[in-house]
């Protein structure tokens, strides 16, 4: 099961992910996107969330983000966090929007 949620910042992402861990989540489960990449990794870091990595998107798919648009690098990893194609592309809509994009993976 995948949920996604969209929020506003970081304040509210900590709150969804005490809620989750509420429910019988781990932070292992969690990711957080933002458009920003340090952005991303700083609030990744501080709620002790899980990162996309070459464990869920494979060597390949890890290598050709290093070449390619941050749009196209975080539709990639939201999907193989286990989103939809349509799910990542509106996902990645909201980050354009300073928005940031809870994804939970059991």
């Amino acid at each position: 099961m995948v949920l996604k949620k969209i929020v506003e910042n970081a304040v509210q992402a900590k709150k969804e992910i005490d809620e989750l861990t509420a429910q019988g989540y781990t932070h292992d489960d969690i990711y957080i996107f933002a458009h920003d990449k340090k952005r991303a990794e700083n609030i990744t870091d501080a709620l002790d969330t899980e990162t996309v990595g070459m464990k869920e998107q494979g060597f390949l798919d890890s290598m050709k983000n290093m070449f390619t648009s941050r749009g196209d690098e975080l539709r990639s990893k939201m999907e193989a966090a286990g989103l939809t194609a349509e799910d990542a592309a509106d996902a990645e809509k909201e980050l354009d929007h300073g928005k940031l994009v809870l994804i939970v993976k059991k």
